[in-house]
């Protein structure tokens, strides 16, 4: 239509001419030229999408939801079944995969691996540290970490295995931090560290998991087993984030109905905050790592506004930081016999329910958060990175959990509210922690507090986890590149339909536990191969490195025909850098390494 009006406006250009000013004419030929311009990018983007990746998980998503929608009791009591077969029979590959890849973290930060930089040589990083760990750790943790923080001491407080171990005092403390420290964060940090070095080191294209695999899988990777490994990606994704929204988001609304007092269910106001939440995370999508960055600051601010407050004006300060330093003595001491717990004649069930379930819970979150780490990583060492992230991230997570759950264990404990009898009075763990953050000064300003932060939680991770969804679409992306705003737009709503019919199912906590579980079994065995691809490509990487310095010019020519075979097979020829930018490419990595 725009080529045959512009041959049109060429055909009867001298008639014109007397009647249109020429000023007028060129801005229509020079709009004309504009619109071509848009239409051909528009096209190019188009073509660069992945439509199997795209489409499956899309009609798939559709499905799921209906079925929560149309059949919620049947939907529910299917994933029951799944979980209880997966958690009996297979439990204990989540606990030793837990195990291995905290240990795998310490061997990569500590050894020499530890010394490569995730970009070029004497790259500095993009991000102050304090904006790169925020992001880190909201991109990280969702604000389920605020629920969980104020009340997961009353989910273990009656469990038998709690009473074998001790006290709720000592040993409720200790599993928080133990579910929400080392070993999950450790799952984030050696996959942010493989992503990085596939990104940033070795340039590849495709921000995918198959991509990841690549050392092991060699040309599989673009046939069957790498498109399942995406499928299987994304699918881990969804459920991800439909577990995450789902349980926490009712503490918003119960917040906003003890606020407003209003007699509205909580299910309508939770999908209305939903929906918002959506609309926020979307926004700040598309102004792209601007906007992530700026929302990641506000949430940090926010997030330690609220310890602070609750530290200083909760009553209890000395409780609180004294059984937070016992509760981490004790993990430490007991690391190794609580990573290995399988419960194998299943006397309390306790590692099936809660341990495994965390492990799963971090492993379908590895999709996005390590990808999103990895690349906002660039110029800092694998070692920065892993050390980097336990700072932030644990960190920031047992300050979370030593603060707010041992003031409200500090109630119990001490006798100013029994908590646990209103728990079992009200069937409500959502209304129980209201009445717990009731007894500090200004509670009403607290509760406003408390929502904007979750917002604020909800948006910076998801917006992040859209943009990972997003790369997901596309068949290559060039590092630095962001997808187009209309495939991130699509992905932050596809993004919310899971939770909203998860929310309107009324799923139990137990059946949300559940979609995290089965869609972990199969993305367990990803992460595995991923890490042993890493660790197969960076000493593959060391060795080029070193025939490179010992090689001399022979040594360069050999590694520089390897990257050119490698482009020219992997189909790049026309975005592959020239010969001389990859000679001075690999002339710097020689330096680098005589260096290191």
């Amino acid at each position: 239509m725009i080529h045959s009006l512009k041959i049109e406006v060429n055909e009867e250009w001298n008639f014109l001419t007397g009647l249109i000013p020429r000023a007028i004419l060129f801005k229509i030929k020079k709009g004309g030229k504009k619109m071509n311009k848009r239409i051909a990018e528009k096209g190019k983007d188009i073509r660069k999408i992945d439509w199997g990746i795209t489409l499956i998980p899309v009609f798939s998503l559709l499905v799921l939801s209906a079925l929560f929608f149309l059949l919620p009791e049947d939907s529910n009591r299917v994933l029951s079944q799944i979980r209880a077969f997966i958690g009996e029979e297979f439990g204990v590959l989540y606990l030793a995969l837990g195990l291995g890849i905290f240990l795998f973290s310490l061997w990569l930060a500590f050894s020499d691996i530890g010394k490569l930089v995730l970009g070029e040589v004497g790259e500095k990083p993009k991000y102050s540290f304090f904006a790169w760990g925020s992001m880190m750790f909201t991109a990280g943790l969702a604000a389920d970490i605020l629920f969980y923080s104020l009340c997961e001491w009353i989910l273990y407080a009656k469990d038998p295995h709690i009473a074998e171990l001790g006290t709720a005092q000592d040993w409720a403390s200790t599993f928080t931090l133990f579910h929400w420290g080392l070993t999950p964060w450790a799952f984030y940090l050696v996959l942010a560290a493989a992503f990085g070095f596939m990104l940033h080191v070795r340039r590849r294209e495709r921000q995918r998991y198959s991509e990841a695999c690549r050392p092991l899988l060699g040309k599989h990777t673009d046939g069957m087993a790498g498109r399942l490994i995406d499928l299987l990606a994304v699918f881990a994704l969804l459920a991800g984030t439909a577990t995450t929204f789902s349980v926490a988001t009712p503490l918003m609304s119960e917040a906003v109905r003890s606020l407003t007092g209003t007699a509205l269910p909580q299910r309508e106001i939770t999908i209305l905050i939903l929906i918002l939440t959506c609309i926020v995370y979307t926004y700040s999508v598309m102004r792209g790592m601007q906007g992530i960055s700026f929302l990641a600051k506000t949430c940090t601010f926010l997030f330690y506004g609220i310890l602070l407050y609750v530290l200083l004006f909760g009553g209890e300060c000395r409780y609180i930081l004294e059984t937070g330093f016992s509760a981490i003595g004790r993990l430490l001491q007991n690391f190794l016999v609580l990573s290995t717990d399988s419960d194998p004649t299943r006397r309390t069930g306790f590692p099936q329910n809660w341990t495994i379930f965390y492990w799963a819970y971090w492993m379908v979150w590895c999709v996005a958060a390590p990808f999103f780490i990895g690349s906002i990583s660039r110029g800092r060492t694998i070692r920065q990175t892993i050390l980097g992230g336990y700072l932030f991230g644990v960190g920031s997570t047992w300050i979370s959990f030593i603060i707010l759950g041992n003031y409200s264990l500090g109630l119990q404990e001490l006798g100013k509210q029994n908590l646990l009898s209103f728990y079992e009075t009200s069937a409500s763990l959502y209304e129980t922690i209201i009445v717990a953050l009731r007894n500090l000064p200004f509670a009403p300003l607290l509760l406003v507090i408390l929502i904007l932060t979750m917002i604020a939680f909800y948006a910076t991770s998801f917006d992040s986890i859209a943009l990972v969804a997003s790369q997901y679409s596309y068949r290559r992306l060039p590092d630095g590149e962001e997808p187009a705003n209309s495939v991130k737009g699509l992905w932050a709503f596809l993004l919310i339909l899971l939770p909203l019919a998860l929310v309107f199912s009324e799923s139990s906590m137990a059946n949300l536990q559940s979609v995290s579980i089965i869609a972990a079994f199969p993305i367990g065995f990803v992460i595995l191969l991923i890490s042993l691809s890493f660790w197969k490509d960076v000493k593959c990487y060391q060795a080029e490195l070193s025939a490179s310095r010992n090689g001399g010019e022979d040594g360069i020519g050999k590694e520089k025909s390897r990257i050119l075979e490698e482009i020219e097979k992997s189909g790049r020829m026309e975005d592959s850098p020239s010969e001389k930018e990859i000679e001075e490419l690999i002339v710097n990595w020689e330096r680098a390494y005589g260096e290191a």
